[in-house]
C-alpha cells in the first residue's frame, strides 16, 4: 500500500494550528518542523506551550533537567500549575462560561449537556466533598465508573484538590480493582450502583464492595445512582453522590501544585504479571495532551470531539484533559457502537455534529461487517478528522473507514504511544500526506527511531521502536518499583534509549508503519513476522471479517502460525474457504508462513477498548493458564478458542 491516498488542501494547511507553530519556528513543512522540534527539545516545548496557551500560577525556570539521566528527567522545573487551571478555571474566568464543555450520551439514548460554568460548578461540589472526607494533596482516589458525565467530574475533582486519580475500567472484576487500589494505597473510590450496556444492567458497586473489602487504606466510596438497582450499603463508608455532592455548597479552590506533582496513576494491562502503575504529572499531561490535541488533531474551540473509549484506558483521561484545555466540546458515551442498531456510532456523529471521531481498528472491522451502506445512511458531513489507535490497521479496513466514514476528505490521524507515555510516539499532522495504515512519522518533540537488534538505526526493514530523548509525560518510574521500570525500558539498549516494545518500519518515502508488539512476534524457521501482517493477509479475503494470528511451538520450525478467523455474516464455513484463507497468507508473505491451522470462531476476545488480546488467545489455545481476564470484555470468546481445536 505505497500510494498516497490523502493530501491536505491549501485551505486546511492555512487554518491548521500547527501552521501557526511553523511560522513561529521559522520552518516550512512537516519534515523541517519535526527536525526543528527534536534539535532542541527545550526550545520546542517552551514554544509549543506558549503557542497553545498553557497557563501557570508561577512560570518554570527551566524546561527540563536531565542531570540524573534520561530515566529520571524532571520537567518545567520551578513551575506551578494545575490541570484544572487550564481545563476549567481559565475558561470560566475568560468568557467561555456559557460554551458547551461536556455532552454525555447514555446507553439508553439519554443526553446530558454541561457548559464550562456548569461543569466547573459540579467539580467544585465534588472537590468540596473530597476535602470534607479528609482527602489531601497527594492522596490516591480510585475512579471505577461507567463512561457517564460524572466520571469527568470525578476525575477533575481529584485534580482540583491535588489528589492523584486512579482510573480503572468499570468492567474489571473485583480482584483486578483491588490489586490496583491496594498498590496505590487509595483512600477513597468514586463508583456507581451499576451501568447500562446493550440494554442490560451491569453490576458495578457489588464488585467495588468486594474490592474495597481487600483495601485497608480505603475509607469512603462515593456512589452515583445510575440504574436505581438495590445495592449493598455500609453507612459511614458509602456516600450517595446525589446526597453529598449535588446538593452541597461548591468549593472553588484549585490547589496550586508543582509542575511535577502527580495527577494520575494509570495501570497497564494485568493479563500477564502484576499490573504496572505508571505515574503522570500535571504539567506532563498538559504538555503532551495539548500538543497532540492541538497540533495532531487540530482541535479548536468550536470543535466537538468524541473518542470511543473508557476512563480506564489512557485515551479517556487524554481526551478529557486535552479537549477541555483547548476549550472545545467533549462527548462521552456509555454504550456500545452497534447497539441498539448497527449504525449507533454514526447516529451519534450525525446527531451531535461530531467533528472528530476516534475509533480502534477493531471497532471499524466490527461495523464494516454490517455492509457499506451502514455509514451511507447517516449524515457524517460534520466530520473533519478521524482518529485511531490501539492496534495496527489492515489496509482493507483502513480504506473502508477512509472512504465510507470520512468520505475520502477526512485524514485518518493514526497515532501510537502507550499508557507509559499517556500520549504518542508516532502521529500524523493534518498537514501531512497519508498512505493507508501509516502513522506518518514521529510526533512533534519525539526523537523516535527504528533500531535493529544491535542498536543500529535502520530503514527499509522491521525493527524496534525507540525514543532517544525524554518527553514531559513519560511515566515517573513505576509506582514503587524503580528496578522494574529500568528493566522494562532501559535494559535493552542502555540508559539513554527508551525501548518501547513495538515493531516499526519506515518505507522508502519516509512513511512509518507499525507491525505489532515485539512480544507478539512470530518466528517461523528464522523468518520473523508481526501478527498484524498475517491478519491483514487473511482479512483481505472477501469472506473474512476479523482475524487474530498467534505463534505456537513447532519442533521443526521453532514456531508456526495459527489464525482464528471471524467470517462475515452468512458466509458458511468450509474446508475450501480454509484453504483459500491460507493461500492468501502465502501469496502475501510466502510459503514459509502458511498457517499451520485456521480456525473459525464467532468472536475474538477483546478489551473494552476493542484491542484483541492475542496473549490470552495463545495461552488458551496451548491449554495454559490464561491469567487475569479482568480486561477482557467478552470472556466467553476465550472458551470458544479452546472449542475450536
Amino acid at each position: 500500500m505505497s500510494e498516497v491516498v490523502w493530501a491536505p488542501t491549501e485551505e486546511m494547511v492555512a487554518r491548521a494550528n500547527v501552521t501557526r507553530l511553523m511560522k513561529k519556528a521559522g520552518v516550512d513543512g512537516y519534515e523541517a518542523l519535526h527536525a526543528w522540534s527534536v534539535a532542541n527539545i527545550g526550545r520546542f516545548w517552551d514554544t509549543a506551550l506558549e503557542d497553545l496557551g498553557v497557563a501557570w500560577y508561577e512560570p518554570y525556570a527551566r524546561v527540563y533537567d536531565d542531570s540524573a539521566g534520561f530515566p529520571w528527567t524532571k520537567w518545567f522545573v520551578g513551575g506551578k500549575t494545575n490541570i484544572i487551571l487550564n481545563c476549567l478555571d481559565r475558561h470560566v474566568e475568560g468568557g467561555r462560561s456559557d460554551q458547551e464543555a461536556l455532552v454525555g450520551e447514555g446507553d439508553d439514548g439519554t443526553v446530558v449537556s454541561l457548559t464550562y460554568a456548569e461543569l466547573k460548578d459540579q467539580v467544585n461540589r465534588a472537590a468540596g466533598l473530597l476535602r470534607e472526607i479528609g482527602v489531601e494533596p497527594g492522596n490516591r482516589v480510585g475512579i471505577y465508573m461507567p463512561m457517564v458525565p460524572e466520571v469527568v467530574v470525578a476525575l477533575f475533582a481529584c485534580f482540583q484538590v491535588g489528589a492523584v486519580a486512579i482510573p480503572v475500567f468499570s468492567a474489571f472484576g473485583s480482584d483486578a480493582l483491588a490489586v490496583r487500589l491496594n498498590d496505590a494505597k487509595a483512600v477513597a473510590l468514586f463508583t456507581a450502583d451499576g451501568g447500562d450496556r446493550r440494554g442490560k444492567v451491569a453490576p458495578v458497586k457489588p464488585n467495588a464492595d468486594a474490592a474495597v473489602a481487600q483495601v485497608p487504606t480505603l475509607r469512603h466510596q462515593i456512589v452515583i445512582r445510575r440504574t436505581e438497582e438495590e445495592v449493598p450499603w455500609q453507612e459511614g463508608r458509602d456516600l450517595w453522590w446525589h446526597e453529598h455532592i449535588a446538593s452541597r455548597e461548591p468549593d472553588s479552590r484549585t490547589e496550586v501544585l508543582d509542575a511535577e506533582a502527580p495527577a494520575m496513576i494509570l495501570y497497564t494491562s494485568g493479563t500477564t504479571g502484576k499490573p504496572k502503575g505508571t505515574v503522570h504529572t500535571h504539567a506532563g499531561c498538559l504538555a503532551t495532551m495539548n500538543k497532540e490535541l492541538g497540533y495532531a488533531f487540530d482541535v479548536k474551540p468550536e470543535d466537538r470531539f468524541f473518542w470511543l473509549t473508557d476512563i480506564g484506558w489512557m485515551m479517556g483521561p487524554w481526551e478529557m484533559i486535552g479537549v477541555t484545555s483547548l476549550g472545545a466540546t467533549l462527548l462521552v458515551f456509555e454504550g456500545a457502537p452497534n447497539w441498539p442498531q448497527p449504525d449507533r456510532l454514526f447516529d451519534i456523529v450525525e446527531r451531535h455534529r461530531v467533528t472528530h471521531l476516534g475509533v480502534a481498528p477493531t471497532a471499524i472491522r466490527l461495523l464494516r461487517r454490517a455492509g457499506d451502506e451502514l455509514a451511507a445512511g447517516r449524515d457524517l458531513s460534520s466530520l473533519r478528522i478521524i482518529g485511531s489507535t490501539g492496534e495496527p490497521w489492515d489496509p482493507e479496513s483502513w480504506l473502508w473507514c477512509f472512504e465510507h466514514v470520512g468520505g475520502r476528505r477526512c485524514p485518518i490521524v493514526n497515532i501510537s504511544g502507550g499508557t507509559e507515555l499517556v500520549g504518542c510516539h508516532l502521529s500524523p499532522l493534518p498537514i501531512t500526506r497519508l498512505k493507508p495504515c501509516t502513522l506518518r512519522g514521529p510526533g512533534l518533540g519525539m526523537d523516535v527511531d527504528v533500531f535493529d537488534d544491535e542498536g543500529n538505526s535502520i530503514r527499509g526493514g522491521i525493527g524496534h521502536l525507540v525514543l532517544k530523548q525524554p518527553a514531559p509525560s513519560l511515566t515517573k518510574s513505576f509506582l514503587g518499583d524503580d528496578d522494574r521500570y529500568l528493566a522494562t525500558y532501559f535494559e535493552r539498549f542502555g540508559a539513554d534509549v527508551w525501548y518501547h516494545g513495538d515493531w516499526a518500519y519506515v518505507d522508502e518515502d519516509g512513511f512509518w508503519f507499525l507491525h505489532g508488539r515485539s512480544d507478539d512476534t512470530i518466528n517461523v524457521a528464522g523468518k520473523r513476522v508481526g501478527p498484524a501482517e498475517v491478519e491483514a493477509a487473511v482479512v483481505e479475503h472477501a469472506a473474512a471479517s476479523e482475524a487474530a494470528a498467534v505463534g505456537v511451538p513447532d519442533e521443526l520450525k521453532g514456531e508456526d502460525v495459527v489464525v482464528f478467523v471471524v467470517l462475515k455474516p452468512d458466509v458458511p464455513e468450509s474446508e475450501e474457504l480454509r484453504a483459500a484463507l491460507s493461500d492468501s497468507v502465502v501469496s502475501h508473505l510466502g510459503k514459509t508462513l502458511r498457517p499451520k491451522a485456521i480456525r473459525f470462531v464467532d468472536m475474538l476476545p477483546k478489551t473494552r477498548s476493542a484491542k484483541i488480546v492475542r496473549g490470552v488467545i495463545k495461552r488458551r489455545w496451548l491449554e495454559k493458564p490464561v491469567g487475569d481476564l479482568a480486561s477482557v470484555e467478552n470472556p466467553e470468546a476465550v472458551d470458544a478458542i479452546a472449542q475450536s481445536r
